[in-house]
């Protein structure tokens, strides 16, 4: 199974490299897209100096328009039958990436979510640990399903699902606008363990924990009353503005 492996990736000079070596390691067949969403640190040239020694579709843009933004302008390049997000940043280990696709060889499996939580606290905050609970509560109470971890930036799909999705997401909401449009089409959300080493905002983290937070309660809200005729509409291609 050929794996398209998207990295957005917004002033990640530090990390993208290492990212991209782990994940070229791995033995599986693997299609990697970076995405420079705008960068003003050295990701750009981190990424030229990649190109050169390393086969990888690479994707700059001259703007910061968002994460969601990001993954949306890498999925017209998918190749694959199974596309995975990969954060650039090294909080979530790309050597637990096989284990996001273990279950995808399943026929009745189309979407698996690397969660941080489903062995308790690990490494997180608790406060990160208990909004990060809270949210996936929510998530079950509306939408009947029974997840840990909503927000977790490791996410697999079948190739075919996630690019008919319709998604209109720029920044951080792709997490609760993909998961609430996939709960409403009807499809079970799998889950797998995953390791977690979380950054401060010193080291370059950049999540708004409140703000972030409230904005995808109101994504999920919102999503849950959508019609089921709005989720696939439209090609991902040709919602970039």
């Amino acid at each position: 199974m050929l794996v398209s492996v998207i990295i957005p990736a917004f002033n990640e000079e530090q990390t993208i490299g290492p990212v991209v070596e782990a994940v070229r390691s791995l033995p599986i067949e693997k299609q990697i897209i970076v995405v420079n969403d705008g960068s003003t640190d050295g990701t750009y040239k981190a990424l030229e100096q990649l190109c050169e020694v390393h086969q990888l579709t690479v994707v700059h843009y001259q703007e910061n328009r968002g994460k969601g933004f990001a993954i949306r302008s890498g999925l017209p390049h998918v190749e694959g039958e199974a596309v995975v997000i990969q954060d650039a940043d090294m909080e979530l280990s790309p050597t637990d990436l096989s284990k996001l696709l273990k279950p995808l060889e399943k026929e009745d499996v189309q979407v698996v979510y690397g969660s941080r939580f489903m062995n308790g606290r690990g490494n997180a905050s608790l406060c990160n640990f208990i909004a990060n609970r809270v949210l996936a509560t929510y998530t079950n109470f509306l939408y009947g399903c029974r997840i840990t971890d909503e927000s977790t930036g490791y996410k697999a799909f079948t190739a075919e699902l996630i690019t008919r999705l319709n998604l209109t997401c720029e920044g951080f909401e792709f997490c609760p606008e993909v998961t609430a449009k996939i709960l409403r089409a009807g499809y079970r959300i799998y889950e797998v363990p995953v390791s977690y080493f979380p950054r401060t905002k010193k080291q370059g983290k950049k999540l708004r924990f409140w703000a972030d937070g409230f904005s995808a309660a109101w994504t999920l809200l919102k999503y849950r009353f959508i019609s089921k005729t709005e989720l696939f509409e439209n090609t991902t291609q040709s919602k970039l503005r």
